[in-house]
């Protein structure tokens, strides 16, 4: 009788031990019930606001792939639609509408929306300014953007060099950052 009360409380300390291992007591190892829910809460806080950010970078990944469509378009003074044709602030102006985001059709105008950008820190979906404002277009990266440039033309990406370079004046961001 007496190995048998040993062998059953050898078998209750080894679950005690093994239950130990697998669930730290509060205020041991794994830290107070208080200092796990805090950690908790920061952890699903950054991946609030990772998930947040990745929502803003699809966003604008889909601001310059809708824009991208409408490579080839032929330039149109005044134009504001693919079937007449755009002109420089009648496309930007076309592609964040369907976005849900309303903009004058003049490139002046578009300087007063969004919020101010160096060009250091440019990202897809930014609006462009060249020649004192009077030109913009739509950042889609890797120093590109993609615009309606000029009469006898179509809307296409071109890098941001030369004419553009010398001709730079600004960028605004209408996408949260």
């Amino acid at each position: 009788m007496r190995p048998l009360r040993s062998l059953i409380l050898l078998l209750v300390v080894a679950t005690f031990l093994l239950v130990a291992l697998i669930r730290p007591l509060p205020g041991l190892a794994g830290g107070t019930a208080q200092q796990t829910r805090k950690h908790s809460h920061r952890l699903s806080q950054r991946r609030r606001l990772w998930l947040a950010k990745r929502r803003v970078e699809q966003r604008r990944a889909r601001v310059v792939e809708y824009a991208r469509r409408f490579v080839g378009v032929p330039y149109e003074w005044g134009g504001s639609s693919p079937r007449t044709g755009f002109d420089c602030s009648g496309l930007v102006r076309f592609v964040y509408q369907h976005f849900g985001i309303s903009l004058p059709h003049s490139s002046y105008g578009d300087l007063s929306h969004g919020r101010a950008v160096l060009r250091k820190y440019l990202k897809p979906g930014d609006l462009v300014f060249f020649a004192g404002a009077s030109h913009v277009g739509i950042y889609v990266g890797r120093n590109r953007v993609i615009d309606a440039p000029h009469s006898g033309a179509v809307v296409h990406v071109s890098t941001m060099s030369d004419w553009y370079s010398s001709e730079y004046d600004g960028a605004r961001r209408l996408l949260p950052s």
